[in-house]
């Protein structure tokens, strides 16, 4: 019978020498994080594809009208800056739908967000550090496009520092209008995504809420065109084309969630927006469409906060 042997080794202890970082080091943390999910960093190629696929597809309609318009010239009039956001609107959506919750639902669904909400970091600071996350990452997308269409059109322009003189106030315009939509298109998703931990139920709520929006506001807020032609056939004079909803129609414009970025943006660019919900819109006081998109970005970014306030360790 062998007597079981072992060894004790007094490796001593050794206080932490490093740098002490705090509170503001676990913020930068989740930040870091948060972009690196939404971008599918350190994961697989499956898991980085899409993000790609959609920047291309973001990017696709700045590189097409820069190559037009170096070939056409001044023979075509191309869509401008403030027509681009109108363009990739749709795009915009569908990417802050489907990589929003990549950034909260595996955290609550894996049990994780009870390791980052220790101290010193606090429900707040995650809500914060992932929403800058993603709005980040979602300005990235949007100043890029514009970035390559601003520089398509001074290089082809026939002189481009006359161009740069006279059309310089595009980039501060640009930049805020792209603020107001990365800020509009980064809430809402993510405020869906804290109340479930299945990323499809919240991509799909999202795209369903907004493609849903675009056909009530249309029923509520844009007339028939055929009842002046179906009068013609009478021989009777043709009546105005009324919407259903009378002289409410320009407020039930404003249901358009996809449009309510764009209202803000027509009201930043000088250009006029011929599309029939802007025309309509356009008939209410400038306050009105602002405060909408107050309501509902400052609304839905409350709901998140308070959802993860409750979150207890």
């Amino acid at each position: 019978m062998s007597e079981a042997q072992g060894e004790v080794f007094d490796l001593g202890y050794r206080h932490y020498e490093g740098p002490r970082e705090g509170r503001m080091r676990a913020r930068k943390a989740i930040w870091i994080n948060g972009v690196r999910t939404a971008l599918g960093i350190g994961r697989g190629w499956s898991s980085k594809a899409l993000p790609i696929l959609l920047f291309i597809a973001v990017i696709t309609p700045a590189v097409v009208i820069s190559i037009a318009a170096a070939t056409a010239g001044d023979l075509v009039d191309f869509p401008r800056h403030d027509a681009y956001y109108q363009i990739i609107s749709t795009l915009l959506v569908i990417f802050s739908a489907i990589i929003a919750p990549e950034l909260l639902c595996p955290d609550r669904r894996d049990g994780v967000i009870s390791l980052y909400l220790v101290r010193p970091l606090s429900p707040t600071d995650y809500v914060i550090g992932r929403w800058l996350a993603f709005l980040s990452v979602t300005l990235a997308l949007v100043y890029l496009g514009q970035v390559v269409l601003f520089t398509g059109f001074v290089l082809a322009a026939e002189e481009p520092v006359n161009y740069l003189r006279d059309n310089w106030l595009d980039v501060p315009r640009f930049l805020l209008a792209g603020l107001v939509v990365a800020i509009f298109t980064t809430t809402i998703p993510l405020t869906v995504s804290a109340f479930t931990t299945r990323r499809a139920y919240a991509a799909a709520f999202v795209i369903g809420l907004f493609i849903i929006s675009i056909p009530v506001a249309g029923i509520l807020s844009i007339c028939e065109e055929d009842h002046g032609r179906q009068r013609n056939e009478f021989g009777q004079e043709p009546e105005p084309c009324r919407p259903p909803t009378g002289e409410s129609a320009k407020w039930f414009a404003l249901i358009n969630l996809s449009d309510v970025p764009i209202h803000v943006n027509d009201l930043i660019f000088p250009e006029e927006n011929t599309s029939e919900f802007a025309q309509l819109v356009a008939e209410l006081p400038s306050i009105v469409p602002v405060a909408w998109y107050l309501l509902l970005t400052i609304g839905p970014g409350f709901v998140l906060w308070w959802r993860y306030r409750r979150i207890s360790i």
